[in-house]
């Protein structure tokens, strides 16, 4: 369902004991399912396409049959989608190239697609090979509203300046999430002059709108971040993005344009080790605010709880001048027994461990409701 798989796969470690046959199919028709879901029927129809390939022993089980870890949390169906868009978005293949859609030009049909990618994944499987052994990362920048709404709620509750902690930023693009201007049909935020526009469909409380914002200082990390001003890197990463949701590419060209201009910078790192620095000491007359969106459920469970300890016994030294946040939007599965699929916004806060719930959404931010 989300994009920010964190897990690299070397080609060597495919010869390793592998997951169920079973495992695989089965995420193709899941990741099918919401894909659909979050609006993209042509991407759910090339999953589709790519179960029926792999259980007839083609192409995409010569690639994938002995993939060593789990393909839910590889996210291994989007990374294949992401190694088919880019090699339209390259040129690789004219073909291909010819049948994804473009601004005024409808796509071809998923089984066109299909057959023109199985063409050329068939005469590249190396290429192929080295692209899915990358996590896709994609930085989904109407995120940003979830950013936003969380800042907000801060500077109402404090009257400082906020460091902002980030992590698995990939490239950072919403590390400038208030430089975007938002959109909804009850309220809007932000220069209106700003490239970057971000809609959603806002069903729930008001933020604190009137609240000024101060960051003071904007940090992050990430395992595999990602260098904007190379444009292979930036391909790369445009591919991620589902071909049929030209919002979502537009908004990305100008997300990395704004990055670029800003000289947005993401620090390679292991995201607990990173924090261990970062939190050794809490500045004073700041606010440190640790965010991540769609991070912690790709950590292994030990990284996870070495994060969440690290936090809390980072708020138990927090002082009035010197307090901590945790401003999170990750599943609200990782952090009670719901199965719910729904993504939960909430704050912790210290002095005090003070546990606010502000709204929930889906992986892409498309309709926000309280939580």
């Amino acid at each position: 369902m989300y994009e920010e798989a964190q897990i690299h796969i070397s080609p060597r470690s495919q010869k390793r004991p592998s997951v169920p046959i079973q495992a695989i199919s089965d995420h193709f028709t899941q990741q099918a399912g919401w894909n659909k879901a979050l609006g993209s029927p042509l991407t759910a129809d090339l999953l589709l396409n790519l179960k029926s390939d792999f259980e007839s022993r083609g192409v995409i089980a010569d690639l994938v049959a002995r993939w060593p870890t789990n393909p839910v949390r590889d996210a291994l169906g989007l990374r294949l989608l992401g190694a088919i868009h880019y090699t339209a978005l390259s040129g690789k293949d004219e073909r291909l190239a010819a049948l994804f859609p473009e601004p005024g030009k409808p796509a071809g049909s998923a089984d066109d697609i299909w057959n023109a990618a199985k063409n050329f994944l068939e005469a590249n499987q190396d290429w192929a090979r080295d692209f899915i052994a990358q996590p896709p990362q994609t930085n989904e920048t109407r995120r940003g509203f979830m950013f936003l709404y969380g800042f907000l709620e801060l500077a109402r509750r404090f009257d400082m300046p906020a460091r902002m902690l980030e992590l698995g930023a990939s490239a950072g693009l919403n590390q400038n999430f208030d430089r975007f201007r938002y959109s909804t049909r009850s309220w809007k935020w932000g220069d209106p002059l700003s490239p970057v526009e971000v809609t959603t469909d806002w069903q729930a409380d008001q933020p604190p709108l009137t609240s000024l914002l101060n960051i003071s200082e904007r940090l992050a990390c990430d395992q595999h971040p990602l260098d904007l001003s190379d444009p292979e890197t930036r391909l790369r990463l445009k591919s991620y993005i589902w071909a049929d949701q030209p919002e979502r590419l537009s908004r990305f060209d100008a997300a990395v344009d704004l990055a670029v201009a800003h000289d947005t910078k993401v620090e390679k790192a292991d995201a607990a080790k990173w924090l261990d620095r970062e939190l050794d000491t809490l500045p004073d007359g700041q606010l440190t605010v640790v965010c991540h969106s769609v991070f912690l459920q790709y950590p292994p469970r030990e990284t996870r709880a070495h994060i969440t300890h690290r936090i809390e016994r980072a708020g138990e030294a927090a002082t009035k001048t010197s307090p901590l946040a945790w401003l999170r939007y990750e599943p609200e599965a990782l952090w009670t027994k719901s199965k719910s699929p729904k993504m939960l916004l909430d704050l912790r806060i210290w002095p005090g461990n003070l546990h606010i719930k502000l709204a929930q959404s889906d992986g892409h931010v498309r309709l926000v409701t309280d939580a």
